[in-house]
This record gives C-alpha cells, structure tokens and sequence, in this order.
C-alpha cells in the first residue's frame, strides 16, 4: 500500500483462512520503502494538470510496480518462505486523481456521472518481476456500480474491530484521514473526514525540509491561529453528507495557499499548530455527527504515530477513549496494506468486499482485477 501520504510503501505479509464463518488473519512480516525526493515530487504533481502527464504516469507506473517488487522480495526473505507460498499480492497502487461521480452524466439518455479515479500502477509489470499473481484495480468497479470507490477499508475495519453490542469507531489518518462507524448490529458507515497529514506535511517540508513532523513536536511549539481555522473549516467539503470521498485533488498546497493569503503574518509554526487542529477537529466533528454512541476510538495510519494530534483527538473527545490499533495487535501502519491484502483474498476467491452503505454503490461488488503469473 503506498497511500495519500506519498512516504513510501507499507507490505505485509498476510495470513488468511478461508473458512468464511470464521475467518482469521495474522500478520506474519512488515516492510516499508520510502520514495525517495524526486519520486515524490514526480507524484506530487500528477495530482494536478500538466505537461506530458501520461508519459509521466506511466513511467511511475513502472517504477511503483519494481519498488512493489522490492518489497515483496524483501517480506519474502525475512518470512523464510517462497515464492510457491503466496497466493496472491494486492497492489493497491498510487492515487494521484480521485473524482467519482463527476463530469460524464448524460440526463436525456438517464445516464449518470461515473467520474473516475486514477491508481499508477504496472501490475502485469509486477506479476512478471514476481513471479506471483497480482490482484489491482480496487476502486473502479464501485466506480462503474454509481459508488464513491472509496473508502474500501471499513468492511476490513468491521472484520478486524467490530466489537458484539457496540458502536466502534475507526480513524485511519494518511494524507487524508477517513471514519469507519462498526455499528451495534453489525451496519457500517465510512465516508473520508478530509485533510489527514497531507497538509501539514507539506507545510513541514516546505518550512524545516524534514518529510513530516514527528510526533507533532513542532506544531506542538505554536498557537492556532483562530481566524485561520474557521476559515478552513467553512470547507463545504466537510459539511457534505456521506457518501463522499476526496484527496490530493482537493486537499492540496494549492488550496493551502489560498486560504493562507488573508494570514501572511502567522508564523509558520502557527500554521502546522493551525493544520494539526483542522485534522484533528474535522474528524472529531464526523465522529460526533454519526458516530455520537461509540465510545471507542481506534486510530491507525501514520498520523497515530502523531501524538500531538493524537492528544488533540483525546482532548476535542473527552467521553471516547481514543486508542492506536495497536491494541488489536495490529500496529497503525500494517492495518491498510492489511486491509488491501484482505481485498485481494476477496477477490480471488470472489467474494464481495464493498459495502453500498459507505460507498454509494448500487450494491456489493467484487473489487480488483487479477493478472495471472
């Protein structure tokens, strides 16, 4: 998985039984790879129009699919295992345009908008190098049922967190931070909350040249700047009611930029403390909208690993008790590759694994195109 967050890519090794009314998953290996500058930037910019796109994108295409390889190779030889052993790798691939249900309606004909969402990805390129099968393409079959195409982990959150006779809560906090609501009776709601650490990881960079900021330390040293916070918090995005989902192509320096204009004299570190709020107040507000009887708060992706942000959480929810997957067992940054690796075991053995209350959709779905080896 290499999410919004643009830091690199989280594999794991998954174990999964088939036995469907008892289903258990185990994570045997994790490994990371982090983009390196250039990279980075490459895929930075093809979250926006410009010159030569497709040229661009495919050739990141390529360079995803042999860093996938690497890691791949990496989790193999730290588990002792062959190649023989793996059934399939989910390759989730890397977002860099997300704009479901826009553009292409056609009323006269009843033809409604599909949109659409773009993962770089080669994953024949990845079959071939790995010599295994390759399951892809997650999102755009929920696109094609009328549906958001994302989130696509809160059926994984219901399978790993939902607790009998209670309303769990899981915030998962990449560049963009997205809520899964594990009703009492086993119904899920999921919908994207907006802005996770993709703007203040811009801010950071651009400021202290470091990729993000750990543990929130330097927000940490600065004073929300009021004026500012209410202004991004009119974001009519955060007022829509779900379904609904964003990224990069909303959330991004561009938009930053424009709102920061009217507070050219807030100092930088005012800023990140600014951004760390809108991030932490945005999903508190979704959890207290449609979430109002949890009282669990399961917090996973890089921004658990944020404990300024993660005290703003705690603070803005003083009756829930705001916790990392960690005590799952699962750490914060092994629950999406997880979640993807569970999609792709889905699909090999065809089964559904959308859910039409969170995307949309006119129904469940299998996701994922499969590329044999």
């Amino acid at each position: 998985m290499s999410g919004t967050s643009l830091d690199g890519i989280d594999g794991v090794l998954v174990v999964i039984n088939s036995d469907k009314h008892h289903r258990q998953l185990h994570v045997e290996q994790h490994a990371f790879c982090p983009f390196n500058d250039l990279f980075r930037h490459q895929l930075m910019a093809l979250n926006t129009p410009g010159d030569n796109e497709l040229h661009t994108a495919a050739l990141a295409g390529n360079h995803l699919a042999r860093l996938y390889s690497q890691v791949c190779t990496q989790l193999l030889k730290q588990a002792q295992r062959p190649t023989s052993d793996i059934v399939a790798i989910g390759a989730h691939g890397q977002t860099v345009r997300h704009r479901p249900l826009e553009f292409d309606a056609d009323p006269e004909k009843g033809q409604p908008a599909v949109g659409y969402t773009i993962q770089l990805n080669n994953p024949a390129l990845l079959a071939e190098l790995s010599g295994i099968d390759v399951v892809a393409d997650f999102r755009t079959r929920d696109l094609a049922a009328g549906g958001q195409g994302a989130p696509l982990v809160p059926a994984f959150h219901r399978e790993i967190f939902a607790a009998s006779g209670r309303t769990v809560a899981v915030l998962n906090i990449g560049g963009i931070s997205n809520l899964s609501v594990l009703k009492t009776h086993g119904d899920v709601i999921g919908f994207d909350c907006g802005p996770g650490n993709a703007l203040m990881d811009f801010w950071c960079q651009h400021h202290t040249g470091k990729a993000f900021d750990r543990d929130g330390a330097w927000a940490a040293t600065g004073k929300v700047n009021k004026a500012l916070l209410d202004a991004l918090m009119c974001e009519p995005f955060l007022q829509a009611a779900p379904p609904k989902s964003t990224g990069r192509d909303l959330f991004n320096p561009s938009w930053l930029a424009g709102h920061l204009t009217p507070h050219l004299q807030a100092t930088p570190e005012d800023v990140q403390a600014t951004l760390c709020e809108y991030t932490a107040r945005a999903c508190a507000n979704d959890l207290q909208r449609h979430a109002a009887d949890a009282q669990q708060l399961i917090v996973c992706g890089g921004g658990a690993l944020n404990l300024f942000l993660m005290q703003r959480l705690a603070a803005l929810l003083p009756k829930i008790s705001v916790q990392t997957s960690d005590i799952h067992g699962l750490p914060p940054l092994q629950v999406e590759a997880a979640a993807f690796a569970w999609l792709a075991f889905k699909a090999v053995h065809r089964e559904t694994a959308s859910l039409k209350s969170v995307t949309g959709a006119q129904g469940a779905r299998v996701l994922g195109a499969i590329y044999p080896r």
